[in-house]
């Protein structure tokens, strides 16, 4: 298979911007993918990625001229569709894109609207949206991160008959960026966009409540949070997530809103520490209750949760986050991008003697 994978216009695809999901999909996805199949990376200058050859459609130059200083480790990414970046990403992508196009090639939108241009360029190519972590998308074929993202989103939209072609397949987690650990020391963690709605002020009000240290780490103004429990860590490089995640007694997060996968809970159970999260959204798939940490309704169920965090199990965390490493994930992606070459031939209507990837699809 052949997959263009257009990275963010806006950031390098490299782990230094492990706090942009949208960019880690890029890098892992081509790491998943790559030797096996071939993959064209599209993005900027000093993007460091595993795949079969890299072109270059944004330099450094292009950053400093749309963001200026902009900080993106302090605050939040800065980006519009219509800047500079996001111009030049998608004209130069559609010139790249057709010196190496072939029929039956894959483009893959990440960024999706922001990579729209592209997409309507090669209207009757195979367009499709993956890892779809946002309530906007536009591509005949999605793959959805959650059914919680994708049945919100189709509410969203007032889809009233959902195409066979958009499916769910969660993300996926490169195991080498963590470790595993079940010796725990006294404190919880919240790493996520410091604000309220990823859930900030109530992880330490609990915290405040039972007298527990809260290490706080991510993007975002802290002035807003102030309390004697927190220790603020700021923007955490992959060597600090590894190191904050391995040794907390719990994630902590409590997302305001219908949460399309929160990757960071698949991290934290990967590094063998457990979730304390909403009981809705993505969570409900992705953090079984009582097994790898607790889904809760009230503030008195975060104190229970917190209280009796210590009878979770690191291992089961660890076996469960494991499910969503890159090589229990590919086969699922190879399976759907294989139903879709079948348009190519009798369409839905294709048969093959053996089908035996299907088990691979839904899981």
């Amino acid at each position: 298979m052949r997959f263009h994978c257009l990275g963010l216009p806006h950031t390098v695809t490299s782990r230094e911007y492990n706090a942009c999901a949208f960019t880690q999909k890029v890098l892992k996805f081509c790491k998943m993918m790559h030797p096996k199949h071939t993959v064209f990376h599209y993005g900027h200058e000093y993007s460091t990625v595993d795949c079969t050859e890299h072109i270059t459609l944004i330099t450094n130059e292009d950053l400093e001229k749309t963001y200026g200083s902009h900080d993106w480790k302090k605050e939040f990414f800065k980006f519009d569709c219509n800047d500079h970046c996001h111009k030049k990403f998608n004209e130069l992508g559609i010139i790249e894109i057709s010196k190496r196009f072939q029929q039956g090639d894959f483009i893959l939108c990440f960024w999706g609207f922001g990579h729209y241009g592209i997409a309507q360029a090669f209207e009757g190519a195979l367009v499709v949206e993956p890892g779809i972590g946002n309530y906007h998308s536009f591509a005949k074929y999605r793959v959805y991160e959650s059914y919680a993202c994708m049945h919100h989103t189709q509410g969203l939209q007032n889809t009233p008959n959902p195409s066979w072609y958009h499916t769910v397949i969660p993300n996926y987690f490169d195991i080498e960026d963590f470790e595993y650990s079940d010796e725990k020391q006294d404190y919880f963690l919240f790493l996520s966009r410091i604000s309220e709605c990823k859930g900030l002020h109530i992880a330490i009000q609990a915290c405040e409540a039972l007298g527990y240290k809260l290490k706080v780490a991510g993007q975002g103004p802290i002035e807003n949070f102030k309390s004697d429990c927190i220790e603020y860590i700021g923007y955490a490089d992959t060597q600090t997530r590894k190191k904050l995640m391995k040794h907390a007694k719990a994630l902590l997060i409590f997302s305001d809103y219908v949460e399309p996968f929160g990757g960071v809970a698949v991290e934290a159970m990967i590094s063998g520490t457990p979730v304390i999260c909403p009981d809705y959204g993505c969570f409900v798939e992705t953090v079984p209750h009582g097994l790898c940490g607790f889904r809760v309704r009230t503030f008195d169920h975060i104190l229970f949760a917190m209280r009796n965090i210590h009878k979770i199990r690191s291992f089961e965390c660890k076996m469960w986050g494991d499910r969503y490493s890159l090589e229990n994930i590919a086969p699922r992606y190879i399976e759907y991008f294989s139903m879709l070459l079948d348009l190519y031939g009798e369409g839905w209507y294709t048969q093959h003697d053996d089908r035996e990837t299907l088990k691979y699809l839904c899981r």
